[in-house]
Order: structure tokens, then sequence, then C-alpha cells
């Protein structure tokens, strides 16, 4: 299983277009972000982004799991203590 921090930072990465607004809105670095979807796209042994010079979009694969992925994270989010 992929650690959740690395699954967080694709959905981070998807909502926001890229690793530079993912990295201002989560408080992180841009390539601590993209060393993260390296590791998952390893680990899962597929491609999850589509990356070009001006967007970055998920793939086929990428979206299904987004769609899975997105409740849990919303779930976990609305556990955490205030």
């Amino acid at each position: 299983m992929a650690p959740l921090e690395d699954l967080a930072a694709f959905a981070a990465v998807v909502r926001h277009g890229g690793f530079r607004g993912a990295a201002r809105a989560t408080g992180t670095s841009a390539s601590r972000l993209s060393e993260a979807i390296r590791r998952l796209e390893e680990r899962l042994g597929v491609r999850l982004l589509h990356r070009t010079t001006r967007s970055m979009t998920p793939t086929e694969v990428g979206g299904r799991l987004l769609a899975r992925l997105r409740p849990a994270l919303d779930d976990l989010d609305q556990a955490r203590p205030s």
C-alpha cells in the first residue's frame, strides 16, 4: 500500500493543477511533491499524470485512483481535530 502522504500529494497536485500550486497550498516544496508522485507511480507501476510544460492532468488510471481517493481523504480531513 502506498503511504498516505504520497496519495495526498497526488490529490493535491491534481487539485491545484501542478506542483507549484500544490506546494503553496500544502506548505511544502514542489520538488518534495514531485518525488512523492515519482515514488507513487513507481510503487503502482503506472503513470498517474500527463505532464506538459503548461498543464498537469491525471491519466485515465490516475483519474480512477483520484475518484476513489478523494472521499477517503475528505473523511480524514473531517476527522482531524480542530
